[in-house]
Order: C-alpha cells, then sequence, then structure tokens
C-alpha cells in the first residue's frame, strides 16, 4: 500500500502558452489586444498599498454593486470569483451532484470534462454536428445538469436565445449553466432569462472584452436561490477569493461604457475583415462571433501552417483532438498584427 493510491489523479486542463519570447505576437489565449479602461490606471494609481496588509472583503461588495448598477441586477443575484473558471467550478461543485451525468458539447472549453474528473461528477460530451452547431433535441435526455458556451469554444459558433430557452425549457430539473465569456462580441446575452427560469446560471468574464484577464474576475447571474447556494460553497471553501486590487479595479472597469463599447466595436470589425482575408486564402471556417476564428486550410495541414506561424513569431491554439486537430484558434488582436500574419501567411508554400 502507498500513500499514492490515495491520491486524485487527474488530467489537467492545458491553458494557452504564455511565452517568455520578446517582440512575438501572440494570438493564442484570446487576450484583448488593447489595454483595460483609462478609469482602470486612473484607480490602479490611486491604490494604498497599506491596505494590502489586510484581508479583502469577502463579500467584493464594491464589486459585486458595480455589476448590479451596470447590468440592472439585483445584488444578491450575483456571484463573483477569481476569474470565470473559479465561478464555474463552483458552480460544478455546488450544483451537479446528481449520479446521472452533466450533458456538455464535445467540442467545447476543455475545462469541463477536467471539473468533472476532478470532482467525481458523472458526465457526457454530446457530438456537435457535422457544422459544428449545439443540437438541442441532444439535450432533452434525463441528465444531471448541462452547460455549454454561448459563443461555443473554440468554435465561435453563437446559439439563438431561442435554441437556449428551449434548452433550458426541457431541463428545469437540473441547473442549466450558459458560460457567455465571448458574449459581448456580436451576441445577445440570455441574462433576461434568469428571472423566468430559477435554474439558470449565465457566467461571464471581464477578461475578454474589458481587457482583465491579468486580474481574474468572473462573475455569474441568476436567482437569489441558485446565487445563496454558491455563496455558501463559495464560504465552505475560501471566504477571501476576492483580493483588494481586483476588487478595485474591476469595478473601475465598469466605469467607462464608451470606452468598452468602442473596444468591441474595434475588434469585430477587425475580425470582420480577416475572415474575407482567410478565405482569400484558402482558409474555411464557420461564422464566428467570438473574439477568434476557428479555420483549416482547405489544403495545407493545421499542423504545418501551426509549426509555420511560429517560426516567424506568431503564436496561435491548436490542438490535437478528434475532429479539429487541422484547425487553429486565431485570436484577433490589433490590426498592425493581423496584417502581420496575413502577410505571413500569404508567403507560406501551398497557401495560395
Amino acid at each position: 500500500m502507498s500513500w499514492e493510491d490515495n491520491v486524485r489523479k487527474v488530467v489537467p486542463y492545458t491553458p494557452g502558452e504564455q511565452p517568455k519570447i520578446k517582440n512575438i505576437i501572440k494570438l493564442n489565449t484570446n487576450e484583448c489586444p488593447y489595454p483595460p479602461a483609462p478609469a482602470v490606471k486612473e484607480c490602479l494609481a490611486a491604490i494604498d498599498y497599506d491596505d494590502f496588509r489586510l484581508y479583502p472583503d469577502p463579500t467584493a461588495s464594491k464589486l459585486v454593486k458595480a455589476f448590479s448598477d451596470y447590468y440592472k441586477v439585483p445584488e444578491d443575484q450575483i456571484f463573483v470569483g477569481v476569474g470565470s473558471d473559479d465561478v464555474l467550478a463552483m458552480a460544478f461543485l455546488t450544483f451537479f451532484n446528481s449520479k446521472k451525468p452533466v450533458l456538455f458539447p464535445d467540442i467545447t472549453y476543455s475545462f469541463y470534462d477536467v471539473w468533472a474528473e476532478l470532482f467525481g461528477i458523472p458526465y457526457k460530451q454530446v457530438p456537435l454536428n457535422d457544422n459544428f452547431e449545439i443540437v438541442k433535441e441532444d439535450y432533452y435526455e434525463e441528465n444531471g445538469g448541462v452547460i455549454f458556451p454561448n459563443p461555443n469554444a473554440p468554435t465561435g459558433i453563437l446559439q439563438s436565445l431561442d435554441m437556449i430557452e428551449d434548452v433550458i425549457r426541457h431541463n428545469q430539473d437540473v441547473v442549466v449553466i450558459i458560460d457567455e465569456a465571448y458574449i459581448d462580441f456580436g451576441g445577445e446575452s440570455c441574462l433576461d432569462l434568469i428571472d423566468k427560469y430559477d435554474n439558470l446560471l449565465v457566467v461571464q468574464t471581464t477578461s475578454k472584452s474589458r481587457a482583465m484577464a491579468g486580474m481574474r474576475i468572473g462573475y455569474a447571474f441568476g436567482s437569489k436561490k441558485l446565487i445563496k447556494y454558491l455563496q455558501d460553497a463559495k464560504y465552505s471553501f475560501n471566504s477571501y477569493t476576492m483580493n483588494r486590487p481586483s476588487i478595485e479595479l474591476g469595478a473601475a472597469s465598469l466605469s467607462d461604457d464608451e470606452y468598452f463599447k468602442d473596444v468591441c466595436k474595434r475588434i469585430i470589425t477587425t475580425r470582420e475583415r480577416v475572415k474575407g482575408q482567410l478565405r482569400d486564402l484558402g482558409f474555411e471556417f464557420w461564422d464566428s462571433c467570438s473574439n477568434f476564428v476557428f479555420a483549416r486550410h482547405k489544403t495545407v495541414p493545421g499542423k504545418e501552417i501551426f509549426a509555420y506561424l511560429r517560426e516567424n513569431g506568431i503564436i496561435v491554439r491548436r490542438w490535437d483532438a478528434p475532429r479539429i486537430s487541422e484547425y487553429l484558434r486565431i485570436s484577433i488582436g490589433t490590426d498592425e498584427q493581423m496584417d502581420r500574419m496575413i502577410e505571413v501567411l500569404s508567403a507560406m508554400p501551398g497557401i495560395r
């Protein structure tokens, strides 16, 4: 008998590479290519470092109020955590305790099966159709919960609100989680449905559209009862999840709506331009409503394109996984970064 016999062994999530190489164009982790709102910089300069000796507010009340004011949702229907990963992990731990399998797509955010394995939750990966779309009827079967992103990741495909409500309507005896990490890049949030369905949890993040990935701020909306269960689990796990700078800077990031909308518009405009350029180079992909494009070339293997881009100082994301090994997920950077990527691709043998 060894102590290792009692170790919980899991295959961990593999995050996108954070290279130490200088002067690299980093298009692999869907980070915002623009800085946070100017108010964040002003707030950072005003933070009193002496406060760091004190524990942060365990309720993160200033941040919760900022979300409440911005989204017009009562404070007791909001939960915050250390990035949406923390929020989602706590939701898995809190709500997915049935012996029936949790349902999520086979091609989706690859942390879902990791959490399920970590917490001993039964799950079923439901295949997307040939167009990489979620089929709502596949989620009618008996289950222990449902989760999927909208838009989906890494495909970038957006589902309609009617489709989402249909899934919720057919699963009112379990918790349904809609992961809206990329909703600000062309989709419509299902936030309004939380008052209609008390089993719906809508999760968002400041990491993408608000350029705050380094601060790790995620949040969720749901019924008062749902949020209370999440809070109880959080305070039984770690009362002080949000640090003082994250609370202050997160609240500041919500104060400039004009800047936020301008950044989203710039990214969307660049994305649409790049889509056309990629098509001209022989790439194919389904429409993306995210801050990335999930594309494959008609003739050149994805592994070769990935390596060629890297040799030329550009990093994108690729998975050796069934159905998607030929695809590259290309984050949308600045216009200058995307111009350079198109220039490099245009020079690759076999692309044209």
